[in-house]
C-alpha cells in the first residue's frame, strides 16, 4: 500500500510540474514560410486576394475535396470572408482585413471549436525578376498551459501546410 501512495504522489508531482512549465512557456506563436515565384505580383495577387481561388492552391482543400465552403462579403480584398466545415481539416473562418493590390493581404483566422484566433499576411515583394511571397500567421494561445504546449508545435504542424500551399501557388502562377 505504501508503494501505491508513492506512485500516486509521483504522478501528481509530474502533472503539477508539467502544468507549471506550461505556464512558463510563451503564449504566442508564429508560422512563416516563403517562396520565390517566377511571375509578377499582378499574376499572383488575384490568386490570394479572392477566397474562391484558395481552393486551387491550399493543401487543406486538396486533402478534403468535400470541404463545405461558404463565402460572404466582398468578392476579393478587404471584407472578403469565408468559412468552412471539414471532418478532417476542422471548421474555421477567415476574413481579409487589409489589402494593397499586388503587395499584400492581411487576414484574421478563427477556429471557434478551439477558441483560437490569429492574424496573418501574404506579402508579395518583387525580387530577382519575379516575386517573393511570404505567408505569415501568428497568434496567442492564451493562459492555458495545455494550449501553450500546443503553441510550441504550431510551426511544425502548420509550416508544412504553408510550404505545400506556396508550392502549389507557385505552380499556378508560373503556368503559361
Amino acid at each position: 500500500m505504501k508503494w501505491l501512495k508513492r506512485v500516486a504522489f509521483a504522478v501528481v508531482a509530474v502533472i503539477a510540474l508539467l502544468l507549471v512549465i506550461g505556464l512558463l512557456l510563451p503564449s504566442g506563436f508564429k508560422v512563416q514560410r516563403s517562396v520565390q515565384i517566377a511571375a509578377p505580383a499582378s499574376k499572383i495577387y488575384p490568386l490570394v486576394a479572392d477566397p474562391r481561388q484558395w481552393k486551387q492552391w491550399t493543401v487543406w482543400n486538396r486533402r478534403d475535396p468535400a470541404m463545405q465552403m461558404t463565402y460572404s462579403g466582398a468578392a476579393s480584398g478587404v471584407g472578403a470572408k469565408w468559412s468552412w466545415q471539414s471532418k478532417t481539416e476542422g471548421n474555421g473562418q477567415m476574413e481579409f482585413i487589409a489589402a494593397i493590390p499586388n503587395e499584400r493581404i492581411d487576414y484574421t483566422l478563427a477556429f471557434p471549436e478551439f477558441g483560437m484566433n490569429s492574424r496573418g499576411q501574404l506579402l508579395l515583394v518583387p525580387e530577382g525578376g519575379g516575386t517573393r511571397v511570404t505567408w505569415t500567421n501568428e497568434g496567442d494561445m492564451g493562459g492555458s498551459p495545455i494550449n501553450r504546449y500546443f503553441g510550441l508545435l504550431m510551426d511544425r504542424m502548420v509550416g508544412p501546410d504553408f510550404e505545400g500551399g506556396l508550392t502549389n501557388l507557385k505552380g499556378l502562377a508560373e503556368k503559361g
